[in-house]
């Protein structure tokens, strides 16, 4: 079977190709025009959408080598996201879904995230506890054989990824700001300020009290040169104390969910699972307490298709299709 998936959630219009060999093609189109406004413009991000998809689905389709007329099912992401991104990946699915002649497959984007460590090798056996982690979600689920899936806990308030933006934006590091407080930390010293692991008692997430705290610090320095001048000494130690107090928190959470479950399979997905201390800190934990751990590469951890085409293919095993009338629903959870 060749699935065709396409990709418009936020602002990456993205088509991949899946066939029984592997994925054939896999094409991001990223948004470059949202740095400046410090996050993504909704109309900005769907209007070049409509620019966008038409050239990447056929670039996609001709890395994979085939025809249209080839395609045997269309899977498109229609939430969780921004309202008007989905709705022009979702109508163009559809409209193509019509016009070939094939089944549509709604995919939900936390599903895509979770399914995106089947992607490349080795792979999880079910079941498996999974953490994704990106800049709009944190949340933990046991997923098991048979595409059925156990929220154990999920973000109260911002996602990880939400507050590593935030904290970027208050040292002016700009947007997005998780990689660069990422590199950043590499050169700082993380036990230079302790600031707090909020660590509730269920599985549940919360990042809203260390951003705060990064904020209050920052604003005991004084005045903004006063500030200025710490920063200039000390930026990478602060991103670096800021990212080890997140870090531990999403391990912790791991670790809690292996204890309590005895499920020794983990997958750490989402576009926060490429930061490399919480790689390299969930491989001493994985290490330490005997689990097997996969953490996708960093081209299925940020937004894509692929992942969507793969879960596509779990849900067609179980008979799951959608109707012509599936709505994009912005708000979806897993």
């Amino acid at each position: 079977m060749n699935i065709l998936a396409i990709e418009s959630s936020c602002d990456d219009t993205a088509a991949a190709v899946l066939t029984d060999d592997g994925l054939a093609a896999n094409v991001v189109s990223s948004q470059l025009g949202h740095a400046e406004f410090g996050g993504v413009v909704p109309e900005l991000a769907s209007r070049a959408h409509q620019r966008l998809i038409v050239p990447v689905v056929q670039e996609a389709l001709g890395r994979a080598g085939i025809q249209k007329s080839e395609v045997d099912a269309v899977a498109v992401t229609y939430g969780p996201g921004l309202a008007g991104s989905l709705l022009v990946g979702l109508s163009f699915g559809k409209a193509l879904a019509v016009g070939l002649d094939v089944p549509l497959v709604g995919v939900n984007h936390l599903e895509g995230h979770v399914y995106s460590v089947f992607l490349s090798e080795p792979v999880p056996a079910f079941p498996y506890v999974c953490l994704t982690v990106s800049g709009g979600h944190t949340q933990l689920n046991v997923v098991r054989e048979g595409f059925q899936h156990e929220l154990l806990g999920r973000t109260r308030d911002d996602a990880a990824g939400e507050a590593f933006d935030k904290v970027a934006k208050m040292l002016d590091l700009g947007y997005p700001g998780g990689p660069v407080i990422d590199r950043l930390a590499r050169e700082g010293n993380p036990a230079f300020h302790d600031f707090p692991r909020t660590k509730l008692g269920d599985f549940d997430f919360s990042f809203s009290g260390v951003k705060t705290s990064v904020l209050y610090y920052l604003n005991r320095l004084g005045t903004d040169e006063d500030r200025r001048a710490f920063l200039n000494d000390h930026l990478a130690d602060v991103c670096a104390a800021f990212q080890q107090a997140v870090v531990d928190v999403l391990v912790d959470r791991v670790r809690k969910a292996v204890h309590d479950t005895g499920i020794k399979e983990v997958a750490i997905v989402g576009g926060v699972s490429a930061n490399s201390a919480l790689k390299r800190e969930a491989r001493e934990a994985a290490e330490a307490d005997g689990f097997n751990l996969y953490i996708p590469p960093l081209a299925f951890s940020t937004d894509n298709a692929a992942m969507i085409a793969m879960t596509a293919r779990f849900k067609l095993r179980v008979g799951q299709t959608s109707p012509l009338d599936l709505a994009a629903a912005p708000n979806l959870a897993l």
